[in-house]
């Protein structure tokens, strides 16, 4: 018999025998322990360097292209701090060197300043408009061309849908002019019937609403795109399984689709609010005079302006890095709702 003779109470109170290299005791136990982990871990690097090698070699000069055109021009945010003058030196270094320190001086005079605060309030309520008018469109649009039953008409509608995104907005605001201003299209119907012109090109009123009908006649189609790729890797089982159990077209899109398309609209609302603050400079920019500055100045014709038109360069940088940090906690703050709404959202957890 191989059974053992020791009784099971006895052999479970009697504690195992071990060496002290084995418990870790003494000082040199818990140095040995971390210098085993440290070790591993070197280990384990390498392993995953010699395994991935060819990839990193292959992302090396993208890495490299966002480190010095990306990265590294964020030490220039030091002019903010500055009377900066670029024409002290041919070196823009050296002009940086040689510029005064002025301490806050730039963000208190932004900060008192009502223009910066009419731009921060445009830029606001342009991005509340975009976000209410734009954003479910690409959404809607997706659900209706995935909807189709032919794929050639699918496949026309993408296409028609998309062709806009090429176009400059210098291009696409020469449409609308021509569509909506003052000798448009729209105002000349209405003055053979009787009616008085209409200019919506330069009314102060309706520019934000101008500015998102422009940006949907031109991006929408991408993010059609985007939202049709979601939809794709939607299960079928789960389109036939709804309609086993009864459920009709508007219910299997209420409860497959949607649920299908939630993780890729709480990443673009959360890519979509950190770029709150930028609101399209060139669009607005070319449209700006026509309006005036009350209703067409953002954050970043303010910017642009201050900088490059009236060079003060130091006074531009404080107002750009402000709008950069606001930008990154409107990013924060809404991938820290994405996740509590069950959400992956720009970075896990």
């Amino acid at each position: 018999m191989s059974h053992s003779t020791v009784p099971r109470s006895s052999a479970e109170a009697s504690p195992p025998v071990t060496t002290p290299a084995q418990s870790g005791g003494g000082a040199a136990g818990p140095t040995g322990s971390t210098s085993r982990k440290r070790g591993a871990g070197r280990a384990g690097l390498r392993h995953r360097f010699r395994r991935d090698r060819v990839l990193i070699l292959m992302t090396l000069p993208a890495v490299v292209l966002v480190l010095v055109f990306a990265y590294l021009p964020i030490l220039g945010n030091v002019v903010a701090f500055q009377d900066y003058d670029p024409y002290l030196s041919d070196n823009g270094v050296v002009s940086i060197l040689h510029s005064p320190f002025v301490g806050l001086d730039n963000f208190r005079r932004m900060f008192e300043d009502p223009a910066f605060w009419n731009a921060v309030q445009n830029t606001l309520v342009l991005f509340a408009v975009q976000l209410l008018l734009f954003f479910p469109v690409p959404v809607l649009l997706a659900l209706l061309i995935n909807s189709v039953v032919r794929p050639r008409v699918r496949a026309v509608a993408q296409a028609v849908l998309y062709l806009p995104h090429f176009f400059s907005w210098v291009l696409v605001i020469a449409v609308f002019q021509q569509m909506f201003g003052g000798a448009g299209m729209l105002s000349q119907l209405l003055r053979q019937n009787g009616y008085d012109g209409l200019d919506i090109m330069t009314n102060p009123g309706t520019f934000p609403f101008l500015l998102t009908a422009q940006s949907v006649w031109k991006d929408a189609g991408w993010g059609i795109i985007v939202f049709l790729a979601a939809l794709a890797s939607v299960p079928t089982d789960l389109y036939e399984a709804a309609a086993m159990d009864g459920a009709g077209r508007w219910r299997r899109m209420w409860h497959v689709t949607l649920p299908a398309l939630r993780p890729v609209i709480a990443l673009l609302l959360v890519l979509r609010v950190g770029d709150a603050l930028t609101v399209g400079f060139e669009q607005i920019l070319l449209q700006r005079d026509a309006v005036g500055t009350d209703a067409g100045e953002v954050l970043d014709t303010f910017v642009w302006w201050n900088g490059v038109r009236n060079q003060d360069f130091g006074y531009a940088a404080a107002a750009g890095l402000v709008k950069g940090v606001v930008s990154i906690g409107l990013v924060l703050a809404a991938n820290k709702v994405a996740h509590l709404m069950g959400e992956q959202g720009v970075y896990k957890k």
